[in-house]
C-alpha cells in the first residue's frame, strides 16, 4: 500500500466521521442541558439574592437559548477551543491534558492484558476443538462476558487489596495502583476476544491450504503459528481498534470504582457538578479516540495481509 493512498484513505475516513463527531456534541449538549440542575446554584449556595444569581448566569452564558450556547460552542470547538470548567475556571483543555494519560495508561494496559490472554486461550479452543481444553476456555469466557467489569473490579479489591493487602485499594501514581484495574478491564474483555480468536481459527483451519500444509508433514505448530495464526488475525486486528475504544470508554465506572483521576471520574464528577464544558470536552475527546481506534485497525489490516489496498 502506498504512502498516498494511505493518507487519501485516512483523510477520508476523518471526513465521513465528522457528521458522527457532531451528532455526539449534539446529543451530549441536549442532554447534560435538559437534565435537571443549574451549575449556578452548585457555585453560589441556596442564600444569593436573585441579582447575584442572574448575573452569574449571565456573566457564563447560561442565560442564553440553547441553540445560541450550541452554536457558541461549536465555534470554539472549530478554533480548538473546548471552553473554559464552571467550577474550576480553567480551560477545559488543560483539565483533559492532565487526566487523559490516566485513562490511557488503564486502556492499554488492559488491552495488553487482554490480547495476552485472549489469544493463546482462543488459540488452544480452536485447535482442540469439542474437547476439554476447549470447553474449559469457553467456559471461563462465558463467565467473564457475563460479569459486569465494576463488579469483578470490587471482587479483586476485595480479595487482593482488602483481605491479602497485596495492592492499594485505590488511587494513582504507582504501578501497583494500576494492576487491579488493569485486570478487571482486561480480563473481562478477554472473555470476548477469546470467543472471537476461536471463530477466526476454526474458520482458517478449516481451508485447504491448511490441509494441504498437513498433508506435508509440517509440524502442527508450524501449521498454526505460520500458516492459521496470521490469516486469522485480520478479524482480530479489527477486534483490536474496537475494543481499544471500548476499554476507554469503559474506564469511566472503573476509575470511580478505584479512584483514578482518569477522563472517567472526571466526567461523573462533572456531571454531578453541571460542569457543562469539562462534560463535552471529555466526551469529545472519548469518542475521538474511539475513532483513532477504528481508523488504526484498518490500518494494520495491510500490515497483517499486503493483498489489501486501499484505493
Amino acid at each position: 500500500m502506498g504512502v498516498q493512498a494511505l493518507l487519501k484513505y485516512i483523510i477520508k475516513k476523518i471526513v465521513t466521521m465528522i457528521p458522527v463527531l457532531v451528532c455526539i456534541t449534539v446529543i451530549v449538549f441536549l442532554i447534560l442541558h435538559l437534565a435537571p440542575g443549574d451549575p449556578v446554584d452548585l457555585i453560589v449556595g441556596p442564600n444569593v439574592t436573585p441579582e447575584v444569581y442572574e448575573n452569574i448566569r449571565n456573566k457564563l452564558g447560561l442565560d442564553q437559548p440553547l441553540t445560541v450556547q450550541y452554536f457558541k460552542f461549536m465555534s470554539n470547538l472549530l478554533r480548538g477551543d473546548l471552553g473554559t470548567s464552571i467550577l474550576q475556571q480553567r480551560p477545559v483543555s488543560e483539565i483533559i491534558i492532565e487526566r487523559f494519560p490516566v485513562t490511557l495508561e488503564l486502556g492499554l494496559s488492559a488491552l495488553v492484558i487482554s490480547f495476552a490472554i485472549a489469544l493463546p486461550a482462543g488459540i488452544i479452543a480452536a485447535v482442540n476443538r469439542n474437547s476439554w481444553p476447549d470447553y474449559a476456555c469457553m467456559s471461563g469466557a462465558l463467565v467473564g462476558m457475563s460479569m459486569p467489569t465494576f463488579w469483578f473490579g470490587i471482587l479483586l479489591m476485595y480479595f487482593f487489596a482488602y483481605k491479602m493487602r497485596l495492592f492499594p485499594i485505590s488511587g494513582y501514581g504507582t504501578l501497583r495502583h494500576l494492576v487491579l484495574p488493569a485486570f478487571a478491564m482486561g480480563l473481562t474483555d478477554a472473555a470476548v476476544t477469546a470467543r472471537m480468536v476461536r471463530s477466526s481459527m476454526l474458520e482458517v483451519i478449516r481451508q485447504d491450504y491448511i490441509r494441504t500444509a498437513r498433508s506435508k508433514g509440517l509440524a502442527e505448530k508450524v501449521v498454526i503459528n505460520q500458516h492459521a495464526l496470521k490469516n486469522a488475525l485480520i478479524p482480530i486486528v479489527t477486534l483490536l481498534g474496537l475494543r481499544m475504544g471500548w476499554l476507554l470508554g469503559g474506564s469511566v465506572i472503573l476509575e470511580n470504582v478505584f479512584s483514578r483521576p482518569g477522563l472517567g471520574r472526571l466526567i461523573v464528577d462533572s456531571i454531578l457538578a453541571r460542569d457543562y464544558p469539562v462534560v463535552q470536552g471529555a466526551m469529545i475527546v472519548l469518542t475521538a479516540s474511539i475513532m483513532a481506534g477504528n481508523i488504526l485497525a484498518d490500518i494494520l489490516y495491510a500490515v497483517v495481509d499486503p493483498r489489501i489496498k486501499y484505493n
